[in-house]
């Protein structure tokens, strides 16, 4: 059973549809919106600041999202992938972006809506990325504009297999 922890009088605020894997952590000022998912050994630490999380978006294995003591937050929109092993620290993350693998977003940075973070990238602080633009790099820069439809349905098509994959566990629970 995933760990939900309040902290400082915070209790995190999850939606009942949410897939939380057994060994995900949750603590603090934390809202997670419905269809979810949030996998094995991502820490969502809103110990410090709050963590905000829309609908339809799935924070992939290894991750960790975390902040700065009353500085910066996290705010990601709806349908968005958060990519294996990624790192958010304070930081927005808006509607249909996709944060590949390893990559890591610092504080105050913003990742427009429909964007694309490559792999490995290290988005820098106060950084800002332009809806539908590719980002890759350390640091990350800009790459290229990627075309609204491919984009679109490219981060869909991920949000919507990470929703199927969580329907698989419950299913096992039946």
């Amino acid at each position: 059973m995933a760990l939900i922890r309040t902290v400082r009088g915070f209790t995190p605020q999850i939606a009942e549809d949410v897939f939380l894997a057994d060994n995900a952590t949750v603590v603090g000022d934390v809202v997670i919106g419905k269809g979810c998912s949030i996998w094995f050994n991502a820490v969502l630490r809103g110990d410090v600041n709050s963590i905000r999380i829309g609908e339809h978006t799935n924070i992939q294995d290894g991750s960790v999202l975390h902040t700065l003591y009353q500085k910066s937050t996290i705010n990601i929109g709806n349908h968005v992938s958060i990519g294996h092993n990624v790192t958010i620290h304070g930081a927005d993350v808006k509607d249909g972006a996709l944060i590949g693998m390893g990559a890591t977003v610092l504080d105050h940075a913003v990742v427009g809506e429909g964007a694309i973070v490559a792999a490995g990238a290290l988005v820098l602080s106060n950084t800002i990325i332009e809806p539908g633009s590719l980002w890759g790099g350390v640091p990350a820069k800009f790459i290229k504009k990627v075309d609204p439809e491919q984009s679109k349905e490219l981060n869909q098509k991920i949000a919507n297999n990470y929703a199927m994959y969580a329907s698989w566990y419950s299913e096992e629970e039946k």
